[in-house]
């Protein structure tokens, strides 16, 4: 597959200009990073969440772990993992385990952890297990302009 119709639709959209590099297949962000040479806190990942009023993506480096007791403090919301077999219907053109974090391409609502923010370059899931889309640190905050940005994770 190599990148999500979906991704590779709002990158086109949006104007940005990003590579495709591929890796061996990987199950987990931390295999990723190994495979693909790429240091983990740069891999931008996405985790889901849901309460009452829906689904929702926090926007994490990959080598964090999401702070729900913070999330929920900062967002004022009840907001719980969700169980990555909810995924397919989130994602459909997307591998199980293999969400991009451009929550706003697939219209849900999206925060971006500051770590994120300055990076000068960013990699994040395709929608495959053997490739990264990477792009430059303006160009992925053009991805998720808009969206609100706070502390959601902490170093692993």
């Amino acid at each position: 597959m190599a990148i999500a119709e979906t991704v590779k639709n709002y990158l086109a959209e949006k104007a940005v200009d990003y590579t495709l590099p591929s890796h061996p297949h990987s199950g987990s962000s931390h295999e990723t990073a190994e495979a693909s040479h790429v240091r983990e806190d740069h891999i931008a990942k996405g985790v889901m969440v849901k309460d009452a009023a829906g689904y929702a993506m926090l926007v994490v480096p990959a080598s964090h772990y999401v702070e729900m007791k913070q999330v929920r403090k900062e967002l004022d919301r009840k907001l719980e993992l969700v169980e990555e077999n909810e995924f397919s219907t989130l994602f459909p053109d997307c591998e199980p385990g293999a969400i991009p974090p451009i929550g706003t391409a697939y219209q849900i609502e999206t925060f971006l952890d500051d770590s994120l923010t300055t990076l000068a370059n960013v990699y994040f899931e395709a929608g495959d297990h053997e490739h990264l889309v990477h792009i430059n640190g303006n160009d992925f905050k053009t991805l998720l302009s808009g969206v609100r940005h706070g502390h959601y994770s902490h170093d692993g």
